[in-house]
């Protein structure tokens, strides 16, 4: 049911009713539901003025030191400019939880009579990103470093002004988060001008050695030293995919067709284990003797595999050969992953943001977008409200000098925060 005010009107459309045997006026006994229907209230702004006081002191006001005092009471959010949190929040929820840019939000405030301009708009979403969001991304960066089972990929975005660069040439978003370990999910989106797996190294920097990574095959990660790399079975599973000619799916001679079935049979007993609701303790146990034997009949059938002309099966064969040694990483523990599917999925946001979007002005935007992303695909992690926790962390004001046990009690994972601003379903 789609969550709303309830409200009871009568469907009674004639003032009288008459009997039909005796003419007499009839009176209601009883009424029950026939239907019901939702109302659209369009969305309205208003202005409101705040006033301060001026206070006096009645004893010293004919002295020589008359006493003033004046209450300006809570400071504008943005100084200078007449943004509110819940305007601020609305612009920033249609735009990176509806994906509307700032030009078509102008467009439509316009209608509302409203004539509020994307450049201002521009500005209050980087003014308030680097004054109050990121000392909540920062604290999310701290909790994510603690944790040993990281998820990575990447993914291009234009940004037209970077410094000593052409506007055509390619920046990247990051996106880092943590792995199937059963704790608090934490999601970060990180802009850099490069792919150079420097960045992946430098963002990971400070976390202890020994922890899990899961990422595509990009060698960038190869910079992100001291760690156990795992090997995305999905990506493999698509490289033999796509090495099927057409028509031949079903043709289990064909080389590729076998390799297919390899993976197949791995993410069939991933999925049994969740359906058994296994711990991570017996999914480590089942994956040793389950798994690693397909792994190893996997590895000794492709090594004398003959790809004959199809070019793309060499591809497939050349790209697993190539990471053999991360085939089996994840058998180490139940709390790997099989695949980066999580990331991949976290990395949607930002490519249908950048069909709408386009491109990011300058790096202050891109970094920008960054942090509000990160924020609001951590309040879909956790159901929250976009909108409410946008406007609820924008009330709140985080700032800098905060402590990592108040920044806690603004983080998504947060049972007050949970309350605030849940999904509310009836």
């Amino acid at each position: 049911m789609i969550p709303t005010n309830v409200a009871i009107h009568s469907a009674t459309t004639i003032d009288a009713k008459i009997c039909p045997l005796c003419d007499s006026k009839m009176l209601p006994i009883g009424t029950e539901v026939i239907r019901s229907e939702i109302v659209y209230t369009p969305p309205k702004l208003e202005r409101i003025e705040y006033v301060a006081t001026t206070y006096a002191c009645p004893e010293c006001k004919d002295t020589e030191e008359p006493q003033f005092i004046k209450d300006n009471g809570t400071p504008a959010l943005i100084p200078g400019s007449y943004a509110s949190e819940s305007l601020l929040a609305y612009i920033l929820y249609r735009k990176y939880g509806l994906y509307i840019p700032l030009y078509r939000q102008e467009q439509d405030f316009v209608q509302q009579s409203a004539p509020i301009g994307r450049a201002s708009m521009a500005h209050w979403i980087i003014t308030a990103g680097y004054q109050y969001i990121q000392p909540v991304y920062d604290y999310f960066h701290r909790e994510l470093l603690k944790r040993r089972f990281l998820m990575m990929d990447e993914t291009v975005i234009q940004v037209l002004k970077e410094e000593n660069r052409r506007p055509q040439t390619k920046s990247y978003f990051w996106l880092v988060r943590t792995g199937e370990d059963g704790l608090n999910p934490i999601i970060l989106y990180n802009y850099t001008p490069t792919r150079a797996g420097e960045n992946a190294r430098q963002f990971l920097e400070g976390i202890e050695p020994g922890f899990y990574l899961m990422a595509d095959g990009y060698q960038g990660y190869n910079k992100v030293k001291e760690t156990n790399r795992c090997c995305c079975w999905a990506h493999i599973r698509r490289y033999l995919l796509e090495a099927i000619p057409k028509g031949q799916e079903k043709d289990y001679s064909n080389p590729a067709v076998q390799g297919v079935l390899y993976c197949n049979k791995l993410f069939e007993y991933e999925r049994s284990y969740k359906e058994k609701g296994l711990s991570f303790k017996q999914i480590h146990n089942r994956r040793l003797k389950d798994q690693k034997p397909v792994i190893e009949g996997f590895l000794a059938w492709i090594k004398q595999v003959n790809p004959g002309s199809n070019g793309k099966l060499k591809k497939a064969i050349t790209y697993i050969l190539n990471r053999e040694e991360f085939l089996m990483t994840y058998l180490e523990d139940g709390r790997c992953s099989l695949s980066n599917n999580l990331s991949e999925n976290d990395i949607r946001p930002i490519t249908v943001g950048r069909k709408n979007w386009l491109f990011s002005d300058t790096p202050d935007g891109a970094h920008a977008n960054a942090l509000y992303l990160t924020i609001v695909e951590m309040a879909k992690a956790y159901n929250l409200n976009l909108y409410e926790y946008l406007k609820y962390l924008l009330e709140c004001r985080p700032s800098m000098s905060m402590s990592d046990d108040e920044l806690s009690k603004l983080a998504p994972w947060n049972e007050d925060v949970i309350k605030k601003c849940s999904n509310k379903t009836e």
